[in-house]
C-alpha cells in the first residue's frame, strides 16, 4: 500500500483529506506543523508528501527539501492558497512535484497523487544501479543491468527505509560491502556513523573487545577505557562482514544487542542503551552452521529478517562488458592511460572465464592487464587467465540450456555448486515444458509449490 503524508494546520482540511486519500487505497500520516512533519520524515520514509506552503512555524519549503533529502524518491505535492501561486512555481523549481490550489478539487487531487506514486516508483526502480547514487554519496558505483542486480536493488531500497537487520548472502566479490553502504546511505541513519567490522580478520580473543570494548582495569593490560565498534556506530550502521566466522561466545551477546538495544563493556557494571542498525554479511551457509551447531539457530533468525542474495558473476554474464568499460575508465584515469581499449577476442576471454572472484577478480584482472599491455589494446594474454579452472559442463539435449559449473575448490563446495546448477537446469527446463505453469511444474519435480517458489528464488530463476 502506498503511503502519504499529509502536512496541514487545518484540521479540517486534514479530515476531508484523510477520507479521501484512505477511500483511494492509500495509507496515510497526519502532521499538523512543519516540525511535526520533520520528525515524520526522520523517521519513515513516504510515497508522496502533500503539504501546505503556509505552515504556522516554518515553510512548506522546508518540508519539501526535508523529503528531498530523507528520500530523494520522495514525491512532493504543495498547496497553495489562491494568489500564492509564484510560491508554488517556485517550489516545483525546487523540485516539487506539483502544486494544487484550495480550495481542493479532490478529484484533481487524487489524479496529481496517483501521477506521483508512478513518477515515485520509475524514480526509484533502479536507484542504486544509477551513477547519481555513488556521486552523491562518494561510494564505488554498482554497475548491473541484469535483472538478478536489479532485483537486489529493488530488495535493498525496499529494506533500508526500514530499521530491520539484514543479511546478505553470497560468494566472495560480489558486492556486500557496497550493497551494506546503500542500505546506510538510503536509510534514516544516513547521517549517523557507518562501522565496518570484519569478523574473520579478528582473533578470537580480539573480537569481543573490538565489538563491545572495555573498562580500564578490566584485565591486565587495560590502562585505558576503550569504546567498541557498537558505541561508536550509534546512531548509525554497523556491517558485521562474515558474521559465519563469529564465535559462540560473542554470538550470544550480539544477539542481546539485536533484542534488547543494550552494550555490556567488558568489565563495566551498568548497559548502555544503543540505537544502531545491523547489517551482516556472509559467504558461508548458515542453515549448515546452525544444524552443526557452529551458529545460533536464534541468532541466525534474528539476522535473516531480511536476507539478499547477491549474484555470482557467473551468472550474470551480460553485465561483464559494462563492468569492463567501468574498470577501463577507472583506471585508465588512476594510471594515465585513457586510451586503452580492449579486443573483441579479450572480451570473450572474460565472458567464458568462470569467475570464482566475482567483480573482484575481474576488477583485478582489469588492472592488472592495463598495467602490463604493450599497446593500446588488451590482448587475451594481457589478462593472465590462460589457466583456467576447470568447468564441468551440464546441458539438456532436450533443449538448447546449457550451464557451466566452476569445477575448483574443495569437494564440498564442488558439490553444492553442482547440485545448484543441475536443480536450476531440471527447474528451467519443466518450466519451458510447461509453458511456465508453477504448479504443474512442482507436479512434475515431486516437490511442493512453496518449495518451487523457494527454489526459484534461491537459484534465481526468472519466470
Amino acid at each position: 500500500m502506498n503511503n502519504v503524508l499529509v502536512v496541514e494546520d487545518k484540521q479540517s482540511l486534514r479530515l476531508m483529506l484523510r477520507k479521501a486519500l484512505e477511500k483511494a487505497g492509500y495509507w496515510l500520516a497526519e502532521a499538523g506543523t512543519g516540525e511535526a512533519a520533520l520528525e515524520c520524515l526522520q523517521t519513515h520514509s513516504y510515497d508522496v508528501v502533500l503539504t501546505d506552503l503556509k505552515l504556522p512555524d516554518i515553510s512548506g519549503i522546508e518540508v519539501l527539501k526535508a523529503a528531498q533529502s530523507g528520500n530523494f524518491s520522495t514525491s512532493v505535492i504543495v498547496m497553495t492558497a489562491y494568489g500564492t501561486i509564484e510560491s508554488a512555481v517556485e517550489a516545483m523549481k525546487l523540485g516539487a512535484f506539483d502544486f494544487v490550489q484550495k480550495p481542493i478539487d479532490l478529484d484533481h487531487l487524487l489524479i496529481l497523487v496517483s501521477r506521483a506514486i508512478v513518477h515515485q516508483h520509475l524514480a526509484s526502480e533502479n536507484y542504486l544501479l544509477k551513477d547519481e547514487f555513488a556521486k552523491r554519496f562518494g561510494i564505488p558505483t554498482i554497475i548491473g543491468e541484469h535483472e538478478s542486480m536489479v532485483a537486489v536493488s529493488r530488495q535493498v531500497q525496499q529494506v533500508a527505509v526500514t530499521g530491520a537487520t539484514v543479511l546478505l548472502l553470497g560468494e566472495s566479490g560480489t558486492g556486500k560491502e557496497l550493497f551494506a553502504k546503500g542500505i546506510h546511505n538510503l536509510s534514516p541513519h544516513k547521517d549517523g556513523p557507518y562501522v565496518t567490522v570484519n569478523c574473520a580478520a579478528l582473533p578470537e580473543s580480539l573480537i569481543e573487545n573490538e565489538l563491545f570494548g572495555h573498562e580500564r582495569g578490566s584485565y591486565t593490560g587495560a590502562s585505558d577505557r576503550h569504546i567498541g565498534k557498537f558505541e561508536l556506530a550509534n546512531h548509525g550502521t554497523i556491517f558485521l562482514d562474515e558474521i559465519g566466522d563469529l564465535p559462540l561466545a560473542v554470538q550470544a551477546k550480539v544477539l542481546r544487542v539485536i533484542e534488547e538495544r543494550k552494550v555490556d563493556r567488558l568489565g563495566g557494571m551498568t548497559s548502555l542503551d544503543t540505537d544502531v542498525r545491523i547489517i551482516t554479511a556472509t559467504n558461508r551457509d548458515l542453515d549448515l552452521a546452525v544444524e552443526k551447531k557452529e551458529f545460533r539457530e536464534d541468532l541466525f533468525y534474528r539476522l535473516s529478517v531480511f536476507p539478499i542474495m547477491l549474484p555470482p558473476l557467473r551468472q550474470r554474464r551480460s553485465d561483464i562488458p559494462l563492468l569492463v568499460e567501468h574498470f577501463l575508465m577507472r583506471f585508465g584515469s588512476e594510471l594515465k592511460k585513457k586510451d586503452v581499449g580492449i579486443t573483441p577476442e579479450a572480451m570473450q576471454v572474460l565472458q567464458e572465464y568462470a569467475w570464482p572472484g566475482n567483480v573482484r577478480e575481474l576488477r583485478n584482472s582489469i588492472e592488472r592487464a592495463m598495467i602490463v599491455c604493450s599497446n593500446k589494446m588488451i590482448r587475451p594474454h594481457d589478462l593472465n587467465l590462460s589457466t583456467q579452472r576447470p568447468m564441468l559442463t551440464l546441458s539438456d539435449p532436450s533443449t538448447s540450456l546449457e550451464l557451466k559449473v566452476d569445477f575448483d575448490g574443495t569437494i564440498k563446495e564442488v558439490t553444492e555448486r553442482v547440485v545448484a546448477e543441475v536443480e536450476r537446469l531440471k527447474i528451467r527446463t519443466v518450466l519451458r515444458e510447461v509453458g511456465g505453469y508453477k504448479a504443474k511444474a512442482a507436479e512434475i519435480l515431486e516437490i511442493s509449490y512453496k518449495t518451487l517458489l523457494t527454489k526459484l528464488k534461491d537459484l534465481s530463476i526468472h519466470t
